[in-house]
């Protein structure tokens, strides 16, 4: 999966990977997007952690920025 290993470089706790996880394959379904090898996988992977370093914490907020963010809905 694109985000686990894209975690794997980012100084975060386990409770935060787990938020990040669980947000990701949430904004995945949002948008429609099954195929796991479609590269908009690895951008929405990268805006999650993105927004998710900011300090936001609630998993529906941070999926929603990130849709926002790229564009997909």
């Amino acid at each position: 999966m694109t985000i686990h290993r894209l975690l794997q470089n980012v100084p975060l706790g386990p409770e935060d990977i787990d938020r990040l996880v669980t947000t990701y394959e949430q904004t995945l379904r949002a948008i429609g997007l099954s195929d796991r090898s479609d590269p908009l996988t690895e951008i929405v992977a990268r805006k999650i952690i993105e927004i998710g370093q900011t300090g936001i914490c609630d998993p529906v907020q941070i999926s929603k920025q990130a849709i926002e963010a790229i564009g997909a809905l």
